[in-house]
């Protein structure tokens, strides 16, 4: 369990290192081309959630991110052990970015974004060392939840021989 607790507070100082150097000359990395075109350094404060959304609702975004790290810790603490380590994983990177973000919403009253990356012609929304735990720790969630589907979809299959299986009734449970 104490793996889990370092790689968060690793990921969690990361995130504040990054911002906090690219905070420190905002002039420098108001817009730092690294690969031209495709992804600069663009310091950005951000008062809202992802794409800017709920744009200065502090204390709303401050309560769900320290209650969602706080239940999502809670859950690791107490299901560790059960649960599929890719769900661990995942959690572990869900709860470092909402942490991550929690302090400089806490601290600042915004949220420092910088990486910003061009795809084929789109500015993609600038972000941060969070986001990216936030966004890769949903990926690993949503696919540990997909595989543990289909696990249950293949053992009823195994225990229902054909003497058992119910009628195929299509999609969403309606006659084709």
């Amino acid at each position: 369990m104490l793996v889990y607790w370092i790689v968060i507070a690793i990921l969690v100082a990361l995130d504040q290192l990054s911002k906090t150097l690219v905070a420190s000359d905002p002039a420098k990395y108001a817009d730092l081309p690294l690969i031209p075109g495709f992804f600069h350094i663009t310091y950005v404060k951000n008062t809202g959630a992802a794409w800017s959304i709920l744009s200065g609702q502090r204390v709303f975004l401050s309560l769900l991110a320290a209650v969602a790290a706080v239940g999502m810790a809670a859950w690791l603490h107490q299901n560790h052990k059960k649960n599929p380590p890719l769900m661990n994983i995942a959690l572990t990177l869900m709860i470092a970015g909402a942490l991550g973000n929690l302090i400089d919403r806490l601290m600042l009253g915004y949220v420092r974004d910088f990486l910003n990356f061009y795809i084929f012609g789109y500015d993609f929304p600038v972000f941060n060392v969070a986001d990216i735990c936030l966004s890769i720790g949903v990926c690993l969630l949503l696919l540990c939840s997909f595989l543990d589907t289909k696990k249950e979809e293949t053992e009823n299959d195994a225990d229902n021989g054909p003497e058992n299986r119910r009628p195929d009734h299509g999609e969403c449970g309606t006659d084709r």
